[in-house]
């Protein structure tokens, strides 16, 4: 008998129009696997202001579904609101638990969680939204440039790069409409590095070139704006260096099913900088374009995750 699929898509964060995308995709390849999709869009659920958990819930268990495929990026879709929702009811979802979700969005409790694996990270502090933060304390800390992003939000919605003193201010006002605290981080120049693990096992290591300027939302999900080099040009060393530093950090972080690990590298050393529990799964994805390396298509990635065939 044909899997009862539930696939949760768009929803109410700021990356709305990502996750449609990477449902829509989703979406096919289950059609392909001859499943039977139930499309649950938590934006329907939403009234005045506030989600009404209980009645998507509701939807959710009258489908009678064998799985829920998470297809959600950023806000509760990713922050273990809904991984404690279905984990508290016994419905099997994909994609990391409560724990997993939680710590992977918050950037600085990722990045507390990495060092005290001995594992480097770019220098940081963080700011609440009530509190005053002069160019001097920054500076202190770290030269120009530095980034400014949002302490919870993905696909470098709210990231600015401060290349001048006099541009702090803004960037820290846009980080601030995403989040009620902040990272100012210092910026490592070198390479943009990414590890994709499916399952416990870490796939191809993918470099990412922004043709212009740095990695932000603009070259992420732009056809054609970066070049992506899987495997990438490391030496054999390099790339076991930093995979095994992406399975240390997808295993402490409790992650499942499939998860995203980012770096920068400056010739010497791997730096972390945050892990994505749900990464995309559109045409430009980077979890897609590393499994394919290894001769994983589209479909099969999809099933593997539902089936958690890690063969």
């Amino acid at each position: 008998m044909n899997k009862r699929i539930v696939l949760l898509q768009g929803g109410i964060s700021n990356e709305r129009e990502v996750s449609l995308e990477t449902s829509n995709a989703i979406k096919q390849a289950l059609i392909n696997l001859k499943k039977i999709v139930y499309i649950i869009d938590p934006q329907d659920f939403f009234h005045n202001g506030k989600m009404n958990y209980s009645t998507m819930l509701k939807e959710i268990l009258t489908s009678k579904c064998d799985i829920v495929f998470n297809g959600l990026h950023g806000g509760d879709g990713e922050n273990g609101t809904i991984q404690r929702l279905l984990e508290i009811h016994n419905i099997n979802f994909t994609g990391s638990k409560y724990f997993g979700s939680f710590v992977s969005m918050n950037k600085k409790v990722s990045k507390l969680l990495v060092q005290n694996l001995q594992l480097t990270v770019p220098k940081f502090i963080s700011f609440y939204k009530n509190e005053s933060i002069s160019i001097e304390e920054v500076l202190e800390k770290f030269s120009l440039p530095f980034v400014v992003k949002p302490n919870s939000s993905g696909s470098s919605v709210g990231v600015s790069m401060v290349e001048k003193e006099n541009q702090l201010t803004t960037a820290t006002n846009n980080a601030f409409k995403y989040d009620d605290e902040i990272l100012i981080e210092e910026y490592i120049k070198g390479r943009e590095i990414t590890v994709a693990m499916l399952g416990n096992k870490p796939l191809p290591v993918v470099e990412i070139k922004p043709k212009k300027g740095w990695y932000d939302y603009q070259h992420k999900y732009t056809k054609g704006e970066s070049i992506y080099e899987v495997p990438a040009k490391l030496a054999r060393a390099e790339s076991e260096k930093v995979s095994k530093y992406a399975i240390k950090i997808y295993n402490e972080f409790q992650c499942r099913d499939y998860a995203r690990i980012d770096f920068r590298y400056d010739g010497k050393k791997f730096y972390f900088l945050e892990v994505n529990t749900l990464p995309g799964m559109t045409a430009l994805s980077l979890v897609p374009m590393a499994a394919k390396a290894i001769g994983i298509r589209f479909d099969e990635l999809i099933n593997r995750i539902i089936e958690r065939d890690w063969k």
